[in-house]
């Protein structure tokens, strides 16, 4: 399951990562990363964006980019 398939509400941990787009070593920097937990928020109109809950920020990620952090609830 990937954090793109996660849906408003729902918390899971990211499990693994894959860092073949550069854009997913920036959302690394800012936290995340394997073995934090996240929280789903809303989404935009249409499901893209995603806002992401990760250590008290929000973080607003293209759906594309949520498909290469790997979850389990």
């Amino acid at each position: 399951m990937t954090l793109a398939e996660l849906r408003t509400g729902e918390r899971a941990e990211i499990t693994s990562i894959n860092t073949h787009d550069p854009t997913v070593l920036r959302l690394m920097v800012l936290g995340l990363v394997e073995g934090v937990s996240v929280v789903q928020g809303k989404s935009a109109l249409g499901g893209d964006p995603l806002e992401v809950h990760v250590a008290g920020c929000a973080l607003s990620i293209r759906r594309e980019q949520a498909r290469c952090f790997e979850i389990k609830q």
